[in-house]
This record gives C-alpha cells, structure tokens and sequence, in this order.
C-alpha cells in the first residue's frame, strides 16, 4: 500500500490492534493513533515522536521501528506505565536515553537499537526488573558500563554491541539468573574476561568480539555446557580455549586476530600440552603456585640467617678493606638490606627478555611463573599476575593472601 493513513484512524479509541507493517505508506503518523495499544513499525514515517504518547496510559505495545523518524526520545514515554514492549528500533533518533523510561515497572521489552543516540545508559533503567529483552546495539553511547545493569533478575536478551563503551566487563554481569544470550562486541572495553562469567549457567549466545580485551581465558568456562555459539574475534586473548564443544566446533572466523591463542581447532596453534591433560597441568600448576612461593621464601630466610650470622664477623674486615679504599660488591639484591625494587625489575626484564614464553614455567588461575637467570648466576621464579589486581575482588583476596603467607614465613 501507498499513500498516507487517514488522520482519524483510531480516533474512536476501540481498536484493539493494528498492523501495516512492510507497506509504503508514508508522511505523518496519524495523531488519532494515540488512542491505540499498538502501532505501526516497516513503513517510511517521519517526523519526531509526540509526547503525547506518554497520556495513553492503558498503552501496552508501542512500536515504531524501522522509519524514518527523528528527534529525540520524549521524557513522557515513562508516563505510559502500562508499556509491556518499547521498540524504537532503526529511526534516526537523537540525543541521550531518558531517564524517565525508568519509570515504566512493567516493561519487559526495551529496544531502541539502531539509532544516533549518544551519551550514557541512564542509572534509572536498572530500575526495569521486569525486563527480558535490553537492546541498545548501533548507537553512539558511551562511558562506562554501570554494574547495575548486572541486576536485571529476568533478563534473557543483552545486546550492547558496537557502541563507545569503555573500561571493563562488570564482574556483575556473572548475576543475571536465566540470560541466554550476550553481545557486548564492537565496543572499548579493555581487561580481562571477569571470570563471573562462567556462573552464567543458560548462556546459549556470547559475543565479545572487536574489543581491546586481553589475557586469557578463564579456566572456568570449561563450564559453561549450554553455551553453543562464540566470537571473541579481533582482541588480544593468548593461551588455550576452553574445553567445551561452544569452542571446540568453533570456526577460526570467531576466534582469529587475537594474540596467541592455542587449541585443537583448525587455523589455531597446538598447545604445548594436550587438551586431556589440561586438568592434570592445573593441579601440577596450583602445587607450583604453593611450592614456589614457599621455596622463593624459605629461600630469602635462609639467606637471610646467613647474613645475618656472618655480619659481626665481617665488620672488621669490611672496615679494613673500607680503609683501603675498595667497595663492598651487594650483589644479592634480593637481601633486604641491599633491595632495589628498580634494579630488580630491569634485572627481571632482562633475564626474560620481556617476559617472553621461553622462560615460562607455570600458568595458574591469576598468574604465570617465570624462570629468571640473573646476571649474578641467581636463578629466582618470579610471578607476573595476569591482570590488575584492584579490578577483581577475587583477584585481590588471592593476591593477599599469598603476600600474607610470604610474610609470615
């Protein structure tokens, strides 16, 4: 069909529903549909959306996806509180989310994907505990990602994808209870997969792909059974993919640009171990995690006791050969009284070319264990964590509690 809707449509106000999507109507939306619980999505409309619509408070569907209409989202729409689906989909609609939708209790359905709209998602949408469905893919927002939004109870649906979002992935997206699927590609986020993730127990559907994440993945994921479909294409991911068929099946088109993946798929590198002892190598890498911190200590004590048991009966003889103008050589920088966190580090660098994997020894859940050769013939393992250790709360109390037990050795 052609042409423009009669202006007096639903002017009775009893129509209950009315569809004309995938015609060619066009000009304005008729004012009378207001008294309307639908409307009409697929056609060339324009012009900007009234705030009018907000006084329709028996509303329950309003859709008018794929026009052309303009302008920014009314305030008022949160005056609709009956609204049970929002779709705003493919318009050309400006300027930022209105807090106010925050108000609609009801709403189980909020799409207003493919648009211009820019700044941050509103606090006040976390407010929506009834929603199953959150899409704001193909827009221009930005900031961070509030980890509020890791509080929708029912939520099925997340699509956040090709925005400006910066920072992490909130650790409290591991909260939503029955999610099924999650895209958060095309996006800034940086650090590393939270591995709250792998909690996501109906996860069908994850795509993480175009973003600047790094590190590896987290071992856990070998839990995630339901999960049936990846992309974590175009980061910087390094090490093995998990052991479940979501990976296993994968194509190397949702694995490829990433640092130095490993794994039984086609396109990827063979790991140094195979997949089925990659449960073994966990248990030898968590015993390597204890012994060598314990070693690394008792170690120091020992050196430790020996200075200190040989420091009186040097004295004189560092005060006559002081006398003759020589210099006590401190090569053991790792003495407490000769430490220098610089030198060491430089020393460290060197000693691993930058951390390189020759050097590697041990990978555990928050770090890897390096094997470092001094220029003083001290061989000393040293600990590189994987990520920073105040984004992640587990991360931290891990760290802690190994620097506790150093201390007390």
């Amino acid at each position: 069909f052609i042409g423009q809707l009669p202006h007096n449509i639903c002017i009775g106000g009893k129509l209950k529903f009315f569809s004309v999507l995938e015609n060619h109507f066009t000009g304005p939306v008729p004012m009378s549909l207001k008294n309307c619980s639908s409307i009409l999505s697929g056609n060339k409309f324009y012009g900007h959306i009234s705030p009018d619509w907000g006084k329709c408070r028996s509303l329950a569907i309003l859709n008018i996806s794929g026009n052309n209409i303009s302008g920014g989202i009314p305030p008022e729409l949160g005056e609709a509180t009956n609204l049970y689906s929002l779709d705003l989909s493919s318009n050309y609609l400006t300027g930022k989310i209105p807090k106010e939708l925050g108000n609609l209790r009801s709403l189980a359905k909020l799409v207003i994907s493919n648009n211009r709209l820019s700044g941050n998602v509103p606090l006040e949408i976390t407010s929506l505990k009834e929603l199953e469905t959150l899409n704001l893919a193909e827009n221009d927002l930005s900031g961070y990602v509030t980890k509020q939004l890791g509080y929708f109870p029912r939520l099925l649906n997340m699509n956040l994808s090709y925005n400006k979002f910066i920072g992490n992935i909130p650790a409290e997206f591991g909260q939503f209870k029955v999610i099924q699927s999650l895209d958060l590609s095309g996006n800034f986020f940086n650090g590393t997969i939270p591995l709250t993730l792998a909690q996501l127990i109906y996860l069908e559907s994850l795509n993480i792909s175009h973003n600047n994440l790094f590190g590896f993945i987290p071992s856990n994921f070998d839990q995630m059974l339901s999960l049936l479909s990846v992309d974590i294409s175009f980061n910087q991911f390094e090490g093995p993919i998990p052991n479940i068929p979501a990976f296993r099946k994968a194509s190397i088109e949702v694995l490829r640009n990433n640092k130095r993946l490993c794994g039984n798929v086609s396109g990827l590198e063979p790991c140094a171990t195979s997949s089925g002892t990659r449960s073994h190598n966990r248990k030898i890498n968590k015993v390597l995690l204890i012994i060598l911190p314990l070693a690394i200590g008792t170690l120091i004590l020992v050196l430790v006791c020996f200075k200190f048991s040989n420091h009186l009966c040097k004295t004189s003889t560092t005060r006559e050969y002081l006398a003759r103008g020589n210099v006590i050589d401190t090569q053991n920088l790792f003495t407490i009284w000769s430490f220098d966190g610089k030198m060491v580090y430089e020393n460290i660098i060197e000693a691993t070319e930058d951390f390189d994997d020759k050097h590697l020894i041990g990978v555990g859940g928050h770090g890897s264990v390096y094997k470092a050769e001094l220029d003083t013939g001290q061989v000393v393992a040293v600990k590189k964590l994987h990520s920073v250790i105040d984004e992640e709360n587990s991360n931290l109390k891990s760290f802690t509690s190994e620097i506790q037990a150093l201390t007390e050795i």
